[in-house]
């Protein structure tokens, strides 16, 4: 990482991925409305469709990447409780999976976010698909059929949406592109 001097004078961090901008600090209401929209996308009809997403699973590991001071493993064990309330499923199936999810997303936070925002995809989609073991092998050993290796596209597909939620949920703490030499940053 260095810091070199633009054409304005203005310091420019750079790293292995080339230049980075500072970002403003996040709103815990931004946090709370994105996880209650999250929430609310688990919520509709098409839960049950194979391939649909899980939106909760993916905003909490975001926001456990970005700022994990702000969303730990207590909020992790709070949503997955609600989400095993809404599925109708055993008690604590979602919030196992959800609280290993969060505790695996904060123990790699640093090193995620040295990547580019591609290559962030790549390294969280094996905790999607860990996380979606989980809870599947909670339902086999209960005694439900196995439903297909079909169900683990939900995990690959929330990978492939990391870069669009990424770009929605740091588009409020970005800073403008136009430069004012009066500002101090």
């Amino acid at each position: 990482m260095s810091i070199r001097r633009t054409s304005s004078g203005a310091p420019e961090l750079r790293s292995v991925m080339g230049p980075q901008r500072i970002l403003l600090p996040v709103s815990p209401l931004f946090i709370t409305i994105s996880l209650a929209t999250a929430c609310m996308l688990n919520l509709l009809p098409w839960g049950q469709w194979i391939g649909v997403p899980d939106f909760v699973a993916l905003v909490l590991v975001f926001w456990n990447v970005h700022h994990p001071r702000k969303v730990g493993i207590g909020i992790a064990f709070f949503l997955g409780i609600l989400m095993d309330v809404n599925d109708a499923s055993v008690l604590g199936e979602h919030a196992l999976s959800y609280t290993l999810l969060s505790y695996a997303a904060i123990s790699l936070h640093k090193r995620l976010l040295w990547f580019s925002v591609p290559a962030q995809a790549l390294h969280v989609l094996p905790l999607f698909i860990a996380a979606q073991l989980i809870t599947t092998v909670i339902r086999l050993l209960l005694g439900a059929t196995f439903p297909g290796f079909w169900i683990f596209l939900e995990s690959v597909i929330q990978a492939v949406l990391w870069p669009l939620v990424t770009f929605l949920l740091l588009a409020p703490q970005r800073r403008a592109i136009d430069k004012d030499e009066t500002r101090p940053i």
